[in-house]
């Protein structure tokens, strides 16, 4: 048996130097332009795709690594490069790792490939969750898919919002609801093709932080698609639906009904979404320190003071501290270790407020200039708000552990 370790090995240790470097060089320079624009970053997207970071086989190899610490080693170090920019290149991994939860290994073949095109052109994908009257309650998605026999079709009706990548994406992953007296055990997934008719774009946002990703409203009006779509096949889906019927009917929770699709999603996610935080926190964190040794107050810098000096202890602390819970759950992960005491949403809830805290900091240690552009912790703060609460608020996260270390339905 090897010697425990969390040292990281030369691949590792290329790999997250490479990355680096692509963000320092790349992205850093150009986030303030994209973050102002509000746009998609098209050309750092491509530069990452010609390179090779934007690919299935990047992902890929970081996703099978066995230690479980390839993709949030990764997602640190873009995301320590800039969140909006790191989230238009990672954000099409989410609808990936849908199709990897949920899917044959027929489906993973043909569409995660689709999902990311070429060097040469380009593509986006999405995952569809979230609805205007539906987010943290998964059990009160509106949207539905209803099996059209004859045809063998699928036909998807709803609005989706919060969706990354929404309406400009090749390859959408929409979670509808195919039997509604089952609630959030009545859901799949579906795969919409490119160019499949009646799906539109709706409302694009103006956000608070990662301006640079795309996030719009996904409209769903009579969308066909194919059976094969049906994300793990329908044979399956009706055996699900089917226990799920039956412990109903005997009166037992549904929350034991089998497993949901679009927290199958999150599930898998949550630690690398914590190492994107954890990306955020490191940047303003270094930015804070290197101010603090070099801005002078009263003749001397201000890290001189212990105040100071304890902050950024206080900082480093929570960032390291962070990052060991997102690389347990990503070991965790990577070895069939299951979560019994939802180390995911450990990971994820702690990481999340870290960065929370930390850019919140940065900010007070630079004092006036934090508070400008001229600096990027702004940037860095408004940025980091999200992650208390996109795919999964930091609440649902502890009403998850809560759950899960108690045994009790709690509300």
């Amino acid at each position: 048996m090897n010697p425990f370790s969390l040292a990281l090995g030369e691949d590792q240790l290329a790999v997250r130097d490479w990355l680096h470097g692509f963000a320092a060089d790349v992205m850093r320079p150009a986030a303030a332009e994209w973050d102002e624009r509000e746009e998609t970053p098209w050309p750092i997207i491509q530069e990452a795709a010609k390179l090779g970071i934007y690919s299935l086989d990047f992902y890929a190899q970081q996703y099978f690594d066995p230690s479980g610490v390839g993709i949030p080693v990764a997602m640190e170090e873009l995301f320590w490069g800039d969140a909006g920019i790191g989230l238009s290149i990672v954000g099409t991994t989410l609808a990936a790792v849908a199709v990897l939860a949920n899917g044959t290994d027929e489906q993973i073949g043909t569409w995660a490939p689709q999902m990311f095109g070429t060097p040469e052109d380009v593509k986006v994908a999405a995952f569809c969750s979230s609805e205007p009257d539906a987010g943290s309650d998964v059990s009160a998605l509106r949207t539905r898919a209803v099996y059209d026999q004859a045809k063998d079709e699928w036909v998807l009706n709803g609005t989706k919002t919060w969706a990354t990548n929404g309406g400009i994406a090749a390859v959408h992953v929409v979670v509808a609801t195919v039997d509604p007296a089952l609630g959030a055990r009545g859901q799949a997934s579906f795969v919409v093709p490119p160019g499949t008719p009646g799906l539109a774009q709706g409302q694009k946002f103006k956000k608070h932080g990662i301006r640079a990703s795309h996030t719009a409203e996904v409209v769903l009006d009579n969308v066909r698609v194919p059976g094969h779509c049906l994300l793990g096949g329908k044979e399956k889906l009706d055996e699900r639906l089917a226990r799920a019927r039956e412990r109903a009917a005997g009166g037992e929770a549904r929350g034991k009904a089998g497993k949901n699709a679009a927290m199958a999603t999150f599930e898998a996610s949550r630690p690398a979404v914590g190492a994107q935080a954890i990306g955020i926190a490191r940047a303003a964190y270094e930015v804070a320190l290197d101010y603090a040794k070099t801005r002078v107050q009263f003749g001397r810098p201000i890290i001189d003071n212990q105040g100071v000096a304890f902050t950024l202890a206080d900082m480093r602390t929570r960032i390291d501290a962070a990052r060991l819970l997102v690389w347990r759950a990503s070991w965790m992960a990577a070895n069939q270790q299951p979560f019994t005491a939802a180390e995911g949403s450990m990971s994820k809830l702690y990481a999340g407020e870290t960065a929370k805290w930390v850019t919140s900091q940065a900010m007070q240690l630079l004092g006036g200039n934090g508070f400008t552009r001229e600096y990027p912790v702004e940037r860095m703060h408004r940025d980091s708000a999200i992650y208390t609460i996109f795919e999964g608020t930091s609440e649902i996260q502890r009403l998850v552990i809560a759950r899960t270390i108690s045994g009790l339905p709690i509300r």
